[in-house]
Order: C-alpha cells, then structure tokens, then sequence
C-alpha cells in the first residue's frame, strides 16, 4: 500500500504563488506517473500536470506557462509550482500516482492511488 499527504495550499491574492508538496510512503513505487488532479465545486476533477519517473512531463492547456510539476525522488516527494494564480484556478488539489505503462493518463481510473486533497483558494 501506499499513502500520499498533499500539502502547501492555502489562500492567495490573484497573480499569487503557491507550491504544493505530495509525499508518498509505504510500498517502493518504481516506473509510474505522478498527477496532481483538481477539483472545483459542482464541476468534474480534472487532471492538472503528471510527471512520469524519467522526468517527461505533461500539462493541461489551463495551467501551461504558469505551473510546474516536479518530483524529487529521493524524497519520494511531488511538487507543483503554481505561479500567476487566477480565481478559476481555485480547487481542491489531489496528487495521485498511476503505473507509467499508461503514461499520465487524464482518467481518474487509472491512477491507484490518491491524496487526501489540499485547498487552493485565489481571490481576485
């Protein structure tokens, strides 16, 4: 089994930056990707950026430019850099972590395992 911990959201102003942190423990993962998905209210969880273990990287058309997804594996720890923050990016943000064999997939079903959620909020 693995557990995931998402931290580092908060409140900001807009054009604010947050970075959020996911931590993984328990099972050794090796040759997955790890996404940070969101969620608004009243609409579906999308996938924001995914990061596989060799470094490719894949972003939504939302977040490109602004948002940085980053892992440092010795820590077993994920991070997305969130800079130019607008109120529409405000959601609770999920990390998750899927087999690479699908790549970084945007469907929920593939990824295993998943964060508790961490709060962004940016207020205009």
């Amino acid at each position: 089994q693995v557990q995931l911990v998402e931290s580092g959201g908060g409140s900001v102003q807009t054009g604010g930056s947050l970075r959020l942190s996911c931590t993984g423990s328990g099972d050794t993962l090796r040759d997955i990707c790890m996404a940070w998905f969101r969620q608004a209210p009243g609409k579906e969880r999308e996938r924001v950026a995914g990061i596989l273990t060799d470094g490719t990287t894949v972003y939504a058309d939302s977040v490109k430019g602004r948002f940085t997804i980053s892992q440092d594996n010795a820590k077993n720890t994920g991070y997305l850099q969130m800079n130019s923050l607008k109120p529409e990016d405000t959601a609770m943000y999920y990390c998750a972590v899927a087999k690479s064999v699908y790549g970084c997939p945007r469907r929920q079903s593939f990824y295993e395992y998943w964060g508790q959620g961490t709060q962004v909020t940016v207020s205009s």
